[in-house]
């Protein structure tokens, strides 16, 4: 699985409910065409271990087969979109691509 993964912290004239609720509702519209996406995870950030970790809101992790699917992603009208609609935010987004390896698998939920 190779994966695009986003941290971002919301415009500072928006609340963090205000930034969770467009991400996982009106931008997630706009991304679930993405072609060859296969999962997408996000994580609602509410806390921080340390100062230098504070101050954003939330984590997307979308998974692809490969980087080849990847680049067809970004390369694709859908893409283009996507990033049409975040637009001039003003928020804060740091951006990686990398190789996923499962370190411990997801355990069976206990009958």
């Amino acid at each position: 699985m190779y994966n695009l993964m986003v941290l971002a912290a919301r415009p500072g004239d928006w609340t963090h409910e205000q930034f969770i609720e467009w991400w996982r509702g009106e931008h997630a519209e706009v991304t679930y065409p993405l072609p060859g996406l296969l999962r997408w995870q996000h994580t609602e950030i509410l806390d921080s271990a340390d100062e230098r970790s504070a101050g954003w809101d939330g984590l997307s992790v979308l998974s692809f087969a490969d980087r080849a699917a990847l680049d067809a992603a970004l390369a694709s009208p859908e893409w283009k979109a996507a990033v049409e609609h975040v637009g001039s935010m003003r928020g804060r987004r740091m951006i990686w691509f990398g190789d996923e390896q499962t370190l411990v698998p997801l355990a069976d939920p206990a009958p």
